[in-house]
């Protein structure tokens, strides 16, 4: 997979990001992905209490990985459209709105709660830069964390194998070690390969915690097995790079010779950055366990895929701009 990544990271790199602009590329893109999500809701595997993945034969992927970029696409073409209308509810909030609103309920359906907080993000981000008005924003994001609310309610409702889930994964954040053997057993796990990693590790390959004793260790919680082989100093490093990648791509978003290269880097820098944030915040315990994998680091076809070719749009981007100067 890391393979096809990289020819996928090669290949958009020399191709021209202006393409994703076109209306038929980027309103196909979405519905396609929302077939998709319905079609996990269908006929899609259950691994862990959601349903996520859909498999093909030998391909196993998750829509939810495609949607991330679609809606990056999608709302930075609209955003390029009715740029002057932005400030406008009608125009500047309403469509994305919907937009969003079809994607979350379609993701906490699955559940998949930190794939729904992290699309929001990257919309309201966008939304953001492209001009929405502050005001306009806070009502959304009111909504939108309401209608969370309510989903989550609803889902916890007469049913106990997903209640069981929420509340474990909220006991486990305010006490990973109330129950070190029963509910809370992957927080508490992921706490002791931290710890154990000390100052400079065990050694690279030296984890101890990833045999049999820390659950999703190749995917989830591969920084807890990093921190426990590389120690603070190799975790801090892999902190500082996710850092400068972020500043980086930034940067590369100013220098952009049109608005949708622009948007298009913001979205891709703020998924990443994001990603990455709350998938350390959560095997450090400072946020519940959300099930959200380290970019470029954990175990996944279909994410890493999708990460690379990324960069590789970034890339195009950052050439696209230094050709015209």
């Amino acid at each position: 997979m890391a393979a096809i990544g990289i020819f996928c990271m090669f290949f958009f790199s020399f191709f021209d990001y202006r393409h994703f602009a076109n209306p038929k590329i980027a309103i196909t893109s979405y519905v396609g992905c929302v077939i998709l999500l319905i079609a996990v809701l269908v006929n899609g595997v259950i691994e862990g209490g959601a349903t996520r993945w859909i498999v093909i034969g030998p391909i196993n992927f998750q829509p939810s990985e495609l949607m991330k970029f679609s809606i990056i696409i999608l709302f930075s073409y609209l955003i390029v459209k009715n740029y002057n209308k932005m400030q406008k509810f009608s125009v500047g909030i309403l469509p994305f709105g919907i937009l969003l609103g079809i994607v979350v309920v379609l993701l906490m359906l699955q559940p998949h709660l930190s794939c729904t907080i992290l699309i929001c993000a990257i919309g309201v981000c966008l939304m953001f830069v492209g001009g929405v008005r502050w005001k306009h924003i806070f009502i959304l994001c009111l909504l939108g964390v309401g209608a969370l609310a309510l989903i989550v309610y609803m889902k916890t409702q007469g049913e106990d194998g997903i209640y069981f889930i929420f509340m474990t994964r909220f006991q486990s954040w305010l006490d990973p070690f109330s129950d070190e053997k029963g509910g809370t057993w992957q927080t508490c796990q992921s706490l002791v390969a931290i710890g154990s990693g000390g100052l400079f590790g065990l050694g690279l390959g030296g984890s101890r915690q990833k045999f049999m004793y820390l659950p999703e260790s190749q995917n989830d919680f591969v920084f807890s097995i990093v921190c426990e082989e590389l120690g603070f100093i190799g975790a801090v490093t892999i902190i500082l790079l996710f850092v400068l990648l972020i500043i980086r791509g930034f940067y590369i978003a100013s220098k952009a010779k049109d608005r949708f290269g622009m948007l298009i880097t913001i979205g891709i820098t703020v998924q990443i950055g994001i990603q990455a944030f709350l998938n350390i915040a959560v095997v450090s315990n400072l946020i519940p366990n959300t099930g959200i994998s380290l970019p470029f680091f954990s175990y996944g076809g279909t994410a890493l895929i999708m990460q690379l070719a990324e960069m590789g749009i970034i890339l195009n981007v950052s050439r696209q701009s230094s050709i015209e100067t």
